[in-house]
């Protein structure tokens, strides 16, 4: 963490953006469900208290994609997520209410990095990335993000994988990617 913490220290505003926090993501019922959403979500909370809601970003992922594209083969695949964009499956987990005091940011993509997350944050931002999940929408997003220059570190334990095994899968990936992504715990990031 010693590189990260010296990351932090180079004067650049941290921005802390929240992938995800989804009922879709979180409800057992789900087939997207995460079983490692609550532990992830109480590091969330913990992290947007440290970093503070102005500097904490929330994203949503829509259904609202053209499904002329190849999205019509991934929504037939699967139907029960094939609901108009305003269906409770969509809505905030209550827990990822009030972590930011701006609107959240709703992409029909895995990944967010696109030009509403990069107005919202800056040039010179270095983005703690959380949320759900590790090895869809956080890695496609720490990617895009590392592509357009961007300094990120994945909090680890902030993150909520598909299965354990997709998820260090994932890290394992992310973590090819340095000084652009660097990988840490809630704790070592607080810490610094």
């Amino acid at each position: 963490m010693t590189e990260d913490r010296d990351r932090f220290d180079e004067g650049r505003p941290v921005r802390l953006v929240v992938i995800d926090p989804q009922r879709i993501f979180a409800d057992p019922g789900s087939d997207w469900a995460s079983p490692f959403f609550p532990a992830a979500m109480e590091r969330i909370r913990e992290l947007a208290a440290h970093v503070g809601p102005e500097r904490t970003l929330v994203t949503r992922w829509l259904p609202t994609a053209d499904r002329a594209t190849a999205w019509g083969d991934y929504f037939r695949a699967w139907p029960f997520a094939d609901v108009s964009a305003s269906d409770p499956l969509y809505a905030l987990v209550d827990e990822a209410r009030g972590l930011s005091a701006h609107p959240t940011i709703d992409e029909p993509t895995f990944g967010k990095w696109g030009a509403q997350l990069a107005a919202a944050v800056g040039p010179d931002a270095h983005l703690l990335l959380a949320g759900v999940s590790t090895d869809c929408c956080v890695i496609t997003t720490a990617l895009a993000a590392a592509d357009a220059g961007m300094r990120a570190t994945v909090v680890r334990d902030a993150c909520a994988a598909s299965t354990a095994e997709n998820g260090r899968a994932a890290l394992h990936v992310m973590g090819l990617f340095p000084p652009q992504i660097a990988l840490a715990d809630a704790a070592e990031v607080i810490g610094s």
